[in-house]
């Protein structure tokens, strides 16, 4: 059977995170903490100030917990994944797995990440349940909002929208007249929308003194649902800034290519959750 192993982005963040993990990498955790500037295991073990919650804290806290897990399956010899899937930053993990550049390289792209993502802050993200993208579409034409944009596709239950607080606070009174479930987000502002287009401009710029490998797994994308094009990965990956994350087609992929599919989430089970309520696409359903 098939075997794919998927990564967790930014949300499933929690206190406590990598216990044990910092102590079985030494080498590897003092690195991290000299390039980030902080004692990153102290961070994950007391969570002061509610510093996890910071976007370029966040970011760069999972990314390597991320990696110390997958550095231990691999000193385990467990199965080796016929694909890499992750969610957001979780792809950054994905990439790592499959060889597409090393621990030291991939934690300062996901450093510079977090930190231009945490530059664009005015704004937010909500979860929104129980509708299709074209229904949600649909609400925010009806209703005249025109600065939220969808964000995520989760599952056939959940989609995700980004936008500035008033266009968000506009939408959450709409979807409630609608009585249509919704979830505000903690994030640090409107990710995966058109307002992140000055950090994928920088982002861009910073991506192209990258060396990247050519990955010997494949690794589907967020932006296109598709596995990544090697030489074009800079471009991807700013673009993944400002496009929803089609996490629902990603996985889809998938299943097209190679069904049934065995799942291991690292560092989470949020995303296995999310397979659970990801069905056929529409018009192949009865």
């Amino acid at each position: 059977m098939p075997f794919a192993v998927l990564f967790p982005g930014q949300g499933s963040q929690f206190r406590g995170m990598g216990t044990g993990l910092f102590d079985r990498y030494p080498a590897l955790t003092e690195f991290a903490c000299d390039l980030l500037g902080y004692d990153l295991a102290a961070v994950c073990r007391d969570n002061p100030d509610d510093l996890l919650a910071r976007t370029e804290c966040t970011q760069p806290a999972l990314f390597v917990v991320n990696a110390l897990h997958t550095f231990e399956r691999e000193r385990r010899e467990e199965r080796r994944a016929d694909y890499y899937l992750g969610h957001s930053l979780g792809e950054y993990n994905a990439l790592l797995a499959a060889g597409a550049f090393d621990f030291r390289t991939g934690l300062r792209l996901v450093k510079k990440r977090g930190e231009l993502m945490a530059a664009a802050s005015d704004g937010g993200m909500t979860a929104v349940m129980g509708v299709r993208p074209e229904e949600l579409l649909g609400v925010l034409r009806e209703e005249g909002i025109e600065s939220v944009d969808l964000a995520g596709l989760n599952s056939d239950t959940q989609l995700v929208i980004a936008g500035p607080f008033p266009g968000l606070r506009a939408t959450h009174a709409a979807l409630t007249r609608r009585a249509i479930r919704f979830v505000p987000l903690r994030v640090g502002g409107p990710f995966h929308s058109r307002y992140m287009d000055p950090a994928r401009v920088l982002f861009e710029k910073y991506l192209k003194d990258v060396t990247f490998e050519t990955p010997h797994t494949p690794v589907v994308s967020n932006v296109t649902a598709l596995p990544h094009d090697p030489t074009d990965l800079p471009r991807t990956l700013g673009a993944q800034l400002i496009h929803p994350v089609r996490w629902t087609d990603s996985v889809r992929w998938l299943r097209a290519h190679d069904t049934p599919l065995e799942c291991v989430e690292l560092g989470g089970t949020s995303l296995l959750g999310m397979l659970k309520r990801i069905g056929a696409p529409a018009a192949q359903q009865p």
